[in-house]
């Protein structure tokens, strides 16, 4: 299958000026998930964004996955769920969106976390940051052998996040990682949302 693009959300927006900009990103090849990270929003703030975006996502065969909430994402429908170390258990959020959905932890850069995510059932594993990143604060930095390590003896799929652009991107695919999740690398290209999903793309091909 090769590496996929994980599309996550700037933390604000201005919801129909960044409808538009997604619709933009989408045009500019495959991207296998989007995740709505809105986390300073009101919960009907969430939901209006949600309600806006997942049919835009949808549109393009795109999956819409929700940061933190699965209450909300259940709600709204969502695909699934992505929950981090500080929010909530992977079997809490389980238990809230149900068997179908999608449930990804943040795993940072344990190899023990993710193997009791893995083993608890967890669709992805999240690990990084691997560069600096201004969207969140960044308390671990991981190595991208742990991304090797993982695509060598797991089936569950992973996903590398943090600070990953275009310009640094070769060094992660190199690992075989499933998936990149990229927010500043897209909404911040120079060329815009469509160029950077564009060039990713042309990344992972070659």
């Amino acid at each position: 299958m090769g590496t996929q693009l994980y599309i996550i959300t700037p933390e604000a927006f201005v919801l129909e000026d960044f409808a538009l900009a997604l619709k933009d990103a989408l045009a500019g090849g495959p991207v296998a998930s989007v995740q709505l990270r809105l986390k300073n929003a009101s919960d009907d703030d969430i939901i209006k964004a949600a309600e806006v975006l997942m049919p835009i996502c949808h549109a393009h065969d795109v999956a819409f996955i929700m940061n933190d909430r699965p209450d909300l994402a259940k709600r709204v429908g969502a695909d699934g769920v992505h929950v981090g170390q500080n929010d909530m258990s992977y079997e809490q959020a389980r238990d809230i969106v149900g068997a179908d959905a999608v449930v990804g932890v943040t795993c940072k850069d344990s190899r023990h976390i993710s193997m009791t995510a893995a083993e608890q059932g967890a669709d992805y594993v999240a690990f990084g940051a691997f560069f600096p990143t201004t969207t969140k604060e960044t308390t671990t930095r991981a190595n991208p052998e742990i991304l090797s390590w993982w695509v060598e003896l797991f089936e569950i799929p992973c996903v590398a996040i943090g600070g990953i652009t275009v310009d640094n991107a070769k060094e992660i695919i190199d690992t075989g990682v499933d998936f990149i999740a990229v927010s500043g690398g897209i909404w911040n290209h120079a060329k815009g949302p469509k160029e950077a999903v564009k060039e990713f793309n042309a990344l992972f091909k070659a």
